[in-house]
C-alpha cells in the first residue's frame, strides 16, 4: 500500500471516471482542497451541475478507490460541491450570470410541453440547482397556474433609469410569464413585432441574476417567439416534448428541423415523450398505449438524440398543474419517479454537451 499523501490521493483518484464524460476525476479537475491529518483524508468533489444522477456512485467509487490504493484504515471524508458546466464566457452581455439556457419546444399544442417544463424546473431546483422558469406561451401562458401563481404580480425596480420586473420565486424556481402581467381573462391580440417585443423584455429586462439553468418555455410552432428567442440569447440546446401519435411525431420533424437550420444551429438535447401510456391504478403492472407505441424513439432515432424519458398518462399530473402544486412535489404520485428519471437524464446530458463542446473548442484552439 501507498504513503497517505496529496500525490498519491490524487493518483488514485485519477483512477475514477465519471462514467458520462468518460474521462477520470482529476484530468475533470473534480478533485479540490485535499487536506491530511494523519490517518485521516477529506477532500471536496466538485460536481459538473448540483443535479449530477451520478453523485453517490462517485462518493462510493472515490472511497473504493483510496481503500484499495492507500489502505483501508484511513478515514475519509468527501465534501459535495458543484460547479455547473456551461458553453458561455463572461463577454456574454445577455444574460451573463446564467450557465444554461434550455428551450422546452414542441411542434404542436397539447402534448403537455408546459408540463414538462414546469416540472423539470422544479426537479432541476430540488437538486440544488439555480433555477428559472419564463413562460414564452404569450398567447396561451399556464405556468403561472401550475405554480399557483396566477394572482401575484412581480415587482418593478428602477436602476439607473430604467426599470427591472423581479421575478417571482415560487418552490425554488424564478418564473416570469406574460401572465403575470396582465390580467387574465385579458386576450393577447398582438401581432408578431409586439410578440417579440414582450419575450425581450422577459429577458432582458428583468434581473434573473445567477442560475445554473434558466428554461424557456416556447410556444407549439415555429414562429415569431422561437425566432426572437435564438436571436436573442445563445441557446445551450432545446428539449423537445412530443406525444406518440403520428400527427404529433409529423409537428415535431418540423420543430427540430427549424433549430437545426444553419442560420439558427441549436443543439437537440433529447426528446420526451409525454402521454406514452396509460397504467391502472389498480394494475401499474399493465401498460396501455393509448396514443401509439414508440412515437418517441421513432423521432430521437431519426435525429440521432436520446429518448430522455416517456412519461405515463395520468390524471393526477392535470389535477396537480391546477392546483398549483406539479406532480414532481408529489411523492406519492405515480408519475413523480418518471419526472425524476427525466431530471437526471436533461442534467446528465447537459453536462456532456457541454463537455463534448468545450474539447472540441480546445481542438480547434490548439
Amino acid at each position: 500500500m501507498q504513503k497517505l499523501t496529496k500525490e498519491n490521493v490524487l493518483a488514485a483518484l485519477s483512477l475514477v471516471d465519471d462514467p458520462d464524460l468518460k474521462k477520470d476525476l482529476v484530468s475533470l479537475h473534480m478533485i479540490e482542497d485535499i487536506v491530511i491529518n494523519e490517518n485521516s483524508l477529506q477532500f471536496t468533489l466538485m460536481l459538473t451541475t448540483p443535479a449530477c444522477p451520478l453523485k453517490d456512485y462517485l462518493v462510493k467509487a472515490c472511497i473504493a478507490a483510496i481503500e484499495q490504493q492507500i489502505g483501508s484504515d484511513v478515514a475519509v471524508k468527501i465534501n459535495l460541491s458543484a460547479r455547473t458546466t456551461t458553453q458561455r464566457t463572461k463577454m456574454d452581455n445577455i444574460l451573463p450570470g446564467v450557465k444554461n439556457i434550455i428551450a422546452v419546444a414542441s411542434g404542436k399544442g397539447g402534448v403537455g410541453k408546459s408540463t414538462i417544463a414546469a416540472n423539470l424546473a422544479l426537479g432541476l431546483a430540488q437538486q440544488g440547482a439555480k433555477v428559472g422558469l419564463i413562460d414564452a406561451d404569450i398567447y396561451g401562458p399556464s405556468v403561472p397556474i401550475m405554480f399557483g401563481i396566477k394572482d401575484e404580480r412581480p415587482k418593478v425596480i428602477q436602476k439607473e433609469d430604467k426599470h427591472y420586473i423581479i421575478p417571482i420565486e415560487k418552490y425554488g424556481v424564478k418564473v416570469l410569464s406574460i401572465g403575470l402581467l396582465i390580467d387574465e381573462s385579458q386576450a393577447v391580440v398582438w401581432r408578431g413585432p409586439m410578440v417579440s417585443s414582450a419575450i425581450r423584455q422577459l429577458i432582458t429586462d428583468a434581473i434573473w441574476d445567477d442560475l445554473d439553468y434558466l428554461i424557456f418555455d416556447l410556444p407549439p410552432g415555429t414562429g415569431d417567439i422561437q425566432l426572437t428567442l435564438v436571436q436573442t440569447v445563445p441557446l445551450t440546446a432545446a428539449l423537445i416534448v412530443t406525444t406518440p401519435q403520428e400527427v404529433a411525431l409529423a409537428d415535431v420533424r418540423k420543430s427540430i428541423a427549424m433549430f437545426q437550420l444553419n442560420q439558427i444551429g441549436v443543439s437537440i438535447l433529447g426528446i420526451v415523450e409525454n402521454m406514452a401510456y396509460f397504467s391502472p391504478a389498480e394494475m401499474p403492472e399493465n401498460k396501455y398505449y393509448i396514443f401509439g407505441k414508440g412515437g418517441g424513439q421513432k423521432i430521437a432515432d431519426w435525429c440521432d438524440v436520446p429518448l430522455l424519458a416517456q412519461i405515463p398518462l395520468v390524471m393526477g399530473i392535470s389535477e396537480d398543474g391546477d392546483s398549483g402544486a406539479p406532480s414532481i412535489l408529489q411523492t406519492h404520485s405515480p408519475v413523480s419517479a418518471e419526472l425524476q428519471h427525466l431530471v437526471a437524464n436533461v442534467a446528465r446530458n447537459i453536462a456532456i454537451h457541454n463537455q463534448h463542446n468545450m474539447s472540441a473548442h480546445s481542438e480547434k484552439s490548439v
